[in-house]
This record gives structure tokens, C-alpha cells and sequence, in this order.
């Protein structure tokens, strides 16, 4: 159905005039739509997603009322339990104007080096066009100690010993601190071999993961830290080493988790294209919404030391050439694609399918924000004739269920 939350915050928005505030979801299931004192600051369809609004504009000085309308009401919209409404933490923040934007570091390490790479990117207000700030970046070992943006004899990360380093980035103006960001990093060398598997730093090992989806059994699906820590640590005394986050982008927290813990990532975008698998999920949203939905997983994750893996979709319904199996028009390809491709051309000289150049859509949409990580999918199609396959843009193939 249609839940509705509300909360009144008073604020002193003179105390520090030209201050921004931002309000963040990291998952509300599902067609969430924002309100500020009455107006619309946004709608966000994907019941998976995190977001962030500056809501500045729309604050007044003391009660405002923040009210958020949640619709879950065309089901089933999912092949497993969601759960329902606002799920994950929800953030106010209260910045500076001059500050980092949201999901605006990014860490790249090393491991053979002990070089660390930070890319900063502030938010574009008029503000930054009257001040000239300048940004600091340190790192920092897990004692705290700073070690400099080139570390000597880097303590790797591995499933055993999981170690991280934090980078601190400062936002000067005048020598002041207008702002400061944590970010969370570690060093580690890995690869996959087609011959003998998956390495991480020069150790060989077999990946022993379960597919894990966001809930807690009874508890539910509201983020609980002591369930989810609960259920990693079963998890790790049973032997698993690696968790696909199934079928959808996870909380926040089981990334922090997993940093710390040991357990490597596979971070899963979509269980559905444009072809559904229920009569109301998410693939009645995918043509506005996917490349949003993709780029923020990516921004949002991409620091994480234990995501060694982006998933683009799972058994998706595009892997066939049936009719089912994708009504897409060229015309509806070269609007939703919008990557440098002629649908129509490619598609007439049979060197593409429509399908294939689609998964080449959003394997080029995780590459313009992290090129450090392979691309895969899940398939439930072995059949060398897969479009998947065919596309050439995905670097590990998964087979589901065809081990034989």
C-alpha cells in the first residue's frame, strides 16, 4: 500500500547563513517521493537505491516538517521479501557551502607501489566561485598513525587479515577546515585466471560465497548492525569467504562490515532489465531510471576494499532472442543506450543484437567511474548464443546452475 512518515526538525538555519542541508536515504522500498514544508524535493522509484536532496531551499528558521510518501502498492514487485517503506537510515546533514560533493572522493590503491591515488570533487555552488579552497588528503594506518599518500610495504588486505587504511580529505578556505571526509580503503592485489581461478595477492583460492539477500529471517528488512553483524559472523564460521549481494544494491553497512570482516563482494545492480520477472518491478522503471541507479551504485561503492566485483544484472531476461525476451525498438535502443552506438546500423549488420549492445551500455557506465574492478553477470543461459556473452563487454562469464 501507501505509507506515509513524517518528522518536524527545527533548525537554526541564521545561526550560520549560506550553511547547506542535505537529507540522505540509503533505501526506501519502493516509489519514495521527498517533501519539505509542503514541496516536492524529489521521487526516486528503486527500492534499492541511496540518495541525497539539498533540501537548503526549501528549510525555514525553526519547525519545518519533512514528510516522505512511500508507494508499494503494485505487487509483487519482487521474487523475494523487500519489505516495505523507509528501511535503511535516513541523514541530515549540515555543511559548509564550500564542501565535498555527496560521493565525491575516490580512493585508488596501489598494492604493489603503496601508492594512493584521491580524486576530489567539491560541489559546484556559487560559492566556490568566491572562495579559493584548497584540499588536504592523509592516510592513515589502522592505529591511526599517518603513513603519507605513498605507504612503504603496504599491509595488504586479505579475507584473513583485513587490514584498511582510512583516507582523511580537509576542505581549507583561509587556512580554516570547512569541511572533512573519512573514507575508508585498503590495499590489495587480485586477479581471475581463466586456468586456475581467483587470486589475491599471489594466493589461489576458491571462492566460497552465497548469494545473501538484505533480510533478516523474522527480524525483517529493517537495517539492524547486531543482525547483520550476527549473520556475517555465521556466515565467516561456516566457511564462506564471499558474499553476492542478491539481486541488488546492498546497505551501506554491509559494506563497512565486510571491509573489516574479511568477506569479499560481489555488489549486484538489478535482477530485472526491461524485461520483467513480476508484474510490477523494477523493469517498468529501467529505461529512466537505470543509468542513475547503476552510476550511484558505483560513486557510492567504489572505495570499499572488499568489492572485488560489480554485477550488472542476474538471469536476466534479455540473455534469449525470443519475443519475450525483448521488445525493444531501435529506436527505443539508440535513445536508451545513448554510448556512441548505432543501434540500427549494428543491429542490420548483424553484428550486435539490441540486447548485447545493452549489456555494453551498462558495462561502459560502471567504467567511467572505476576501471579497477571486472564486470559480470549472472547467467542462466550457458548456450554460447547468450547476447550476455555475445556483447563481449562483461570479463567474467557466471554460469547459474550449469556446472556440468
Amino acid at each position: 500500500g501507501i505509507g506515509w512518515y513524517r518528522t518536524h526538525p527545527t533548525l537554526d538555519c541564521e545561526a550560520v547563513p549560506g550553511n547547506r542541508y542535505f537529507i540522505e536515504f540509503d533505501g526506501v522500498y519502493m516509489n519514495s517521493t521527498v517533501y519539505v514544508n509542503g514541496q516536492e524535493v524529489g521521487h526516486r522509484p528503486y527500492g534499492y537505491s541511496s540518495f541525497e536532496y539539498d533540501i537548503t531551499k526549501y528549510l525555514k528558521q525553526g519547525d519545518n516538517v519533512i514528510a516522505v510518501r512511500v508507494d508499494n502498492s503494485d505487487q509483487p514487485n519482487s521474487r523475494w521479501y523487500s519489505g516495505c517503506g523507509i528501511y535503511r537510515h535516513v541523514w541530515l546533514t549540515e555543511t559548509n557551502p564550500v564542501h565535498v560533493k555527496h560521493w565525491g572522493v575516490h580512493v585508488e590503491t596501489d598494492a604493489k607501489t603503496g601508492q594512493v591515488k584521491v580524486e576530489v570533487e567539491l560541489a559546484k555552488y556559487p560559492s566556490l566561485n568566491i572562495h579559493r579552497p584548497t584540499i588536504k588528503n592523509t592516510v592513515f594506518d589502522a592505529n591511526g598513525k599517518e603513513v603519507g599518500l605513498k605507504v612503504k610495504n603496504p599491509h595488504l588486505w586479505s579475507v584473513e587479515d583485513p587490514y584498511v587504511y582510512k583516507v582523511r580529505t580537509q576542505v581549507l578556505v583561509s587556512g580554516k577546515v570547512v569541511d572533512e571526509v573519512w573514507t575508508t580503503t585498503g590495499f590489495r592485489d587480485f586477479k581471475f585466471d581463466a586456468e586456475t581461478g581467483f587470486w589475491l595477492n599471489g594466493k589461489n583460492f576458491k571462492l566460497n560465497g552465497v548469494c545473501e539477500h538484505h533480510d533478516f529471517g523474522c527480524l525483517g528488512a529493517a537495517v539492524n548492525e547486531d543482525a547483520m553483524h550476527r549473520k556475517l559472523s555465521k556466515l565467516k564460521a561456516m566457511g564462506v569467504n564471499s558474499i553476492r549481494s542478491s539481486h541488488n544494491p546492498p546497505a551501506p553497512e554491509l559494506l563497512n562490515m565486510c571491509d573489516t570482516m574479511g568477506i569479499i563482494v560481489m555488489d549486484e545492480s538489478f535482477d530485472m532489465w526491461r524485461r520483467k520477472k513480476t508484474a510490477g518491478d523494477y523493469a517498468r522503471f529501467f529505461d529512466e531510471w537505470h543509468e542513475r541507479d547503476l552510476t550511484d551504485l558505483v560513486l557510492r561503492d567504489r572505495n570499499h576494499p572488499s568489492v572485488l566485483m560489480w554485477s550488472i544484472g542476474n538471469e536476466v531476461l534479455e540473455q534469449w532472442s525470443s519475443a519475450e525476451a525483448d521488445t525493444l525498438t531501435l529506436e527505443q535502443a539508440n535513445l536508451i543506450l545513448n554510448a556512441g552506438h548505432d543501434a540500427s546500423t549494428l543491429a542490420k549488420e548483424g553484428e550486435l543484437s539490441v540486447q548485447s549492445l545493452l549489456t555494453q551500455h551498462l558495462a561502459e557506465i560502471i567504467k567511467r567511474y572505476d576501471t579497477t574492478r571486472p564486470i559480470l553477470a549472472g547467467c542462466n543461459e550457458p548456450n554460447p548464443n547468450n547476447h550476455l556473452f555475445k556483447s563481449g563487454a562483461i570479463d567474467i562469464i557466471g554460469f547459474n546452475y550449469h556446472h556440468q
